[in-house]
């Protein structure tokens, strides 16, 4: 009985399949048909198709997104960030000059302390606004306390034609000059960084980059407002040469 059953194996050593292969042999846990190559070689040929298929998506990946526009809005948007530095570096620039200005001016006319303390109020405010550009509130408020700088400064320059020695001082003529160069860097700046948001804008609304844009989370973004368009391209006039008209030079 026992001997029965050691001889009783429901695999016998040797077999053929129906199709045709074989015949199988036992190796170890396994039956091979005498052709060991073949089911390894078919695994293989499966990986290396998945790895071409996948090589082939990221390149067909790739097209479509240089197709729908994802490369010019990453470099518009690059655009965007480096044109609005140099917005912010022309006006602290201007922020920069302005305790100079004002303790210089404050030399020759200290009566004209409204005007003095307005430049340096205004200059304050404008130093403390944490801009955001692409928050159009934040950007509005920065434009606004910007704007207040400008007037102060011009208030400041229509009084400085009332003191011709000051007009005539070196230091004051070495600021003047400065900051003339500044307020034309600060128009230069200004209208680069609005070409660059109109055309960054345009592409993230025309379509088929509109899909891309809302895909990968690019936005509109703010921009300066002009309430004359002709104003952004005209700094302010500083200019010390001319001699003093009116009552100064009835005087």
């Amino acid at each position: 009985m026992s001997g029965a059953v050691a001889n009783f194996c429901p695999f016998p050593e040797t077999f053929r399949l129906e199709d045709g292969d074989g015949p199988w042999q036992p190796q170890g846990d396994r039956f091979t048909n005498g052709q060991p190559g073949r089911h390894g070689d078919a695994g293989m040929k499966g990986v290396k198709t998945m790895r071409i298929l996948a090589i082939a998506s990221i390149f067909l990946a790739t097209l479509l997104l240089q197709g729908c526009g994802y490369n010019t809005l990453q470099v518009q948007d690059e655009q965007v960030k480096s044109a609005w530095s140099e917005v912010l570096n022309q006006y602290q620039r201007r922020s920069d000059l302005i305790p100079n200005l004002v303790a210089t001016v404050k030399g020759y006319a200290e009566q004209e302390q409204a005007v003095l303390t307005g430049v340096t109020e205004a200059r304050a405010k404008a130093s403390q606004i944490q801009v955001n550009a692409d928050d159009p509130a934040s950007l509005a408020a920065f434009q606004a306390a910007q704007g207040e700088v400008t007037s102060a400064l011009s208030r400041l320059l229509v009084t400085v034609e009332n003191y011709p020695d000051l007009k005539s001082d070196q230091n004051f003529r070495d600021l003047q000059a400065q900051l003339e160069g500044t307020e034309n860097r600060i128009t230069v700046a200004r209208n680069r960084y609005i070409q660059a948001v109109q055309d960054y804008n345009v592409t993230v609304r025309q379509f088929p980059t509109n899909l891309t844009a809302m895909i990968f989370g690019y936005k509109v973004k703010p921009n300066f407002t002009v309430e004359n368009e002709a104003e952004i391209s005209k700094p302010p006039a500083v200019d010390f040469t001319k001699p003093a008209g009116g009552t100064a030079s009835s005087g």
